[in-house]
C-alpha cells in the first residue's frame, strides 16, 4: 500500500471514527432528555399565548368595560383588603388600558392571593392564589420548578444538552455525497429512512433557533442562572451599581417584592426611605406613589411594590413586551423622591443582551411573528423528539439498545474529551451530566458484559 493510500485510509477512519463517537454521544444525551424537551415544548408553546389564553379562558377577570371615572388606587386596594379581611396588600398592579382590570395581590399568612377588581365600579372579578394562576403554573411546569430545587437542575442540564444535540446533529447531518435526507425526505413513514431524514431535516433548518431557545432559557436555571447574575452584579454588567452608590439599602433584593422582576435586576437591592423622615413625616399614600410614577413617564400596565414596613419604599417596575419599556422606579414613602430610577436604556451591553433574549425567547418582542417562531421552534423540537423515538424504535434490534457502534479508532475521543471540558466549564451542571454519560459508556458499557449485551 502507497503512503499516499495509507494516509487515506487513515483519514478516512478518523472520519468514520469522529462521526461514530458523536453520532453515540447525540443518541444518549437525546435519550436522556427527549422527555424534557417535550415537556419543554409543549408548556413553552403554551406560554408564549398567555395574554390570548388570559384573554379567551379568564377574560372574566381580565377584561372591564370602561365606565365612568376609575376609582383610585387606595378605593381599589382597599376593596381588595375587605375581599380579604385578614390579609395585607403586598402590591397594586394599575390597569394596561381602560379595559383591564386592577390587579391587587394580597398576603395572608404565608399565602399571596390576586385579587382583580373592576377599576370603574369596584366590583371584585375574581380571586385566585398567586401560585394556582394558570399561566404561572405552567411557567412552573415548564422549569419544573413546581416539582422542586432537584428537578429545576434537570432542566438546567437539559438546556445543555440541548445545545449540544443541535451541534452534534448539524454535524451529522452536514451532506457526504448523499442525495436525499439533507433538505428532502425519503421512503414513506412506513421506512426509517424517512423517520432519520425527517429528524435531520427538521433539526438542521430549526437548530439555529432550538439553540437560541435553550441559551436563553439558562437565565433562569437555578444554579446557572443564580451564579451568572452574581457574576455580572459583582463586575456592574448586570445593571449599573452606582446608581445605589449614594442610597441606604436594605437586605431585601427586587425579587423579594415584585411579582414578576426582570432577570437582570432580580438580585439589585431595595433602598430605603428616609429613616430620620419617618419620625416626623406621613408617607404619601399609595394614590400619590402612582402618580408620581405616572409623571416620571412608567408605562401603563406597571406593579407597584407597597412598602415594607417604616423604611420600605414604594417600588414601581414594568415589562413590557417591547423590551426596551422595562423600568424599575424605587420611591421614597415620605418625601416622594425617587431614590433609583432605573431604565433598560441604562443596562450594561451582556444586560441588555440577557434581558433581550429573554424576552425574544417569550415570544415578546416582535409581537405576532415573535410569537409564531417560537412556536414554530417548539414545534420542530416536538417533531425532532417524536422522529427520534420512531426512527430508533424501528432501528432496534429486538432485545437490545440499539446504540450507534464504537468508534474503531478511540483516540478520537481525547479531542472531544477537550471539547466537554470547555462545555463543563461553562455549563457546570451539563457537563458534569455529560462526563458521567460518557464515563458510563466508556468504562461500564465497556467492561460490563452484561450491559454491553444491552447497549449494543
Amino acid at each position: 500500500m502507497s503512503m499516499t493510500a495509507a494516509a487515506g485510509q487513515a483519514e478516512h477512519q478518523s472520519g468514520v471514527s469522529l462521526y461514530r463517537a458523536l453520532w453515540r454521544w447525540h443518541f444518549f444525551a437525546g435519550l436522556l432528555v427527549i422527555p424534557f424537551m417535550l415537556n419543554l415544548a409543549v408548556t413553552g408553546s403554551l406560554y408564549l399565548f398567555k395574554d390570548e389564553i388570559n384573554d379567551t379562558f379568564f377574560g372574566y377577570r381580565y377584561n372591564v368595560v370602561p365606565e365612568g371615572a376609575r376609582l383610585s388606587p387606595a378605593d381599589i386596594t382597599e376593596i381588595a383588603r375587605h375581599a380579604l379581611p385578614n390579609g395585607s396588600i403586598v402590591s397594586y398592579r394599575d390597569p394596561a388600558s381602560a379595559e383591564r382590570s386592577a390587579i391587587v395581590t394580597v398576603a395572608t399568612g404565608d399565602a399571596e392571593t390576586l385579587v382583580f377588581v373592576n377599576p370603574y365600579n369596584g366590583a371584585v372579578l375574581d380571586t385566585v392564589g398567586a401560585t394556582d394562576e394558570f399561566n404561572y403554573v405552567v411557567k412552573r411546569i415548564h422549569s419544573l420548578a413546581f416539582f422542586g430545587p432537584a428537578a429545576n437542575r434537570l432542566v438546567e442540564i437539559t438546556g445543555g444538552f440541548a445545545m449540544m444535540l443541535v451541534v452534534s446533529g448539524i454535524y451529522l447531518w452536514w451532506p457526504r455525497q448523499q442525495s436525499g435526507g439533507v433538505v428532502s425526505l425519503r421512503g414513506t413513514p412506513r421506512r426509517r429512512v424517512f423517520w432519520r431524514d425527517l429528524h435531520a431535516v427538521t433539526g438542521a433548518f430549526a437548530g439555529v433557533l432550538i439553540f437560541f431557545l435553550a441559551i436563553t432559557g439558562m437565565p433562569w436555571s437555578g444554579y446557572w442562572g443564580g451564579n451568572v447574575n452574581e457574576w455580572l452584579t459583582s463586575r456592574g454588567l448586570g445593571y449599573p451599581v452606582e446608581l445605589w452608590d449614594n442610597v441606604p439599602q436594605s437586605r431585601k433584593v427586587t425579587e423579594d417584592i415584585l411579582p414578576k422582576p426582570g432577570w437582570v435586576v432580580e438580585r439589585a437591592p431595595v433602598p430605603l426611605s428616609d429613616i430620620a423622615a419617618a419620625q416626623s413625616a406621613k408617607p404619601i399614600g399609595i394614590n400619590a406613589a402612582v402618580e408620581i410614577a405616572r409623571g416620571l413617564g412608567i408605562r401603563p400596565g406597571f406593579d407597584l411594590a407597597m412598602p415594607a414596613g417604616g423604611a420600605g419604599v414604594y417600588t414601581a417596575a414594568v415589562y413590557p413586551e417591547d423590551v426596551s419599556g422595562e423600568r424599575t422606579i424605587h420611591i421614597d414613602q415620605y418625601s416622594g423622591k425617587p431614590l433609583v430610577d432605573l431604565a433598560f436604556s441604562q443596562y450594561p451591553f451582556l444586560g441588555k443582551a440577557i434581558e433581550w433574549g429573554i424576552n425574544v425567547h417569550q415570544g415578546q418582542e416582535w409581537g405576532r411573528f415573535n410569537q409564531l417562531l417560537m412556536l414554530a421552534t417548539c414545534l420542530a423540537i416536538i417533531v425532532s423528539c417524536v422522529s427520534a423515538v420512531i426512527m430508533w424504535w424501528k432501528r432496534r434490534p429486538s432485545g437490545r439498545l440499539g446504540v450507534p457502534p464504537m468508534p474503531p479508532q478511540r483516540s478520537v475521543y481525547f479531542g472531544l474529551w477537550v471539547i466537554v471540558a470547555v462545555f463543563a466549564v461553562l455549563f457546570p451542571l451539563s457537563g458534569l451530566a455529560v462526563l458521567v454519560m460518557v464515563a458510563f459508556d466508556q468504562v461500564l458499557v465497556r467492561f460490563v458484559p452484561p450491559l454491553r449485551r444491552v447497549f449494543a
